[in-house]
């Protein structure tokens, strides 16, 4: 019981804690302004980086890259997942093993044709897709509030609560439209 207690705090603060579901699903809204992007850093662009995580608490930032030996996707592990210590000195750091178990680490398997299912460790109801798009490079896809997108960016509002149950106010989900190019935001209240 006390090492389910420890590990609360990690599963609640998860960024993943809090993804829609059939019964919220109808909280979504699509809007095109972003709210909190100024006070955020922008990660450099890198040919691997897949998407990236922030959340409201601290600019820390988690990123997910391709994985990749002698120039290919490594097949048995083709997600790399580490932070960005914006609040410290901006370096970079890997992912601790509880954070990597049951908070920001994800699963892969693949599915054929150059094509992975990725789920969150912290959230495995929210399935993700990684294969390449009309552009012949690897992306992430997500389908939400029936739209499909190409994932670039997640950020989770949160405001109060305690440590072991944060008050998300919303999760925002920012990616591109792989059939018009154009930039979609969701966000929802869990």
């Amino acid at each position: 019981m006390r090492f389910i207690l420890l590990l609360l705090p990690f599963l609640y603060l998860s960024p993943l804690a809090t993804k829609p579901t059939s019964a919220n699903v109808a909280n979504h809204i699509s809007y095109s302004v972003p709210v909190e992007d100024d006070k955020y850093p922008t990660p450099a662009e890198n040919i691997s980086r897949l998407f990236y995580v922030q959340r409201s608490p601290n600019i820390n930032t988690i990123i997910y890259e391709l994985n990749t030996k002698n120039n290919q996707l490594d097949p048995e592990n083709p997600l790399h997942v580490y932070w960005l210590r914006y609040a410290d000195k901006g370096q970079k750091e890997e992912l601790n093993y509880i954070q990597r178990k049951f908070a920001y680490g994800v699963t892969t398997k693949p599915l054929g044709n150059d094509q992975y299912d990725v789920r969150f460790v912290s959230y495995k109801k929210f399935p993700l897709t990684l294969m390449k798009a009309g552009d012949g490079k690897y992306h992430i896809f997500a389908t939400v509030n029936q739209k499909q997108l190409m994932l670039n960016r997640i950020f989770i509002k949160i405001e109060g609560g305690s440590f072991w149950l944060p008050n998300v106010v919303y999760v925002e989900l920012k990616g591109t439209d792989p059939s018009t190019g154009k930039e979609l935001t969701e966000r929802f209240k869990p």
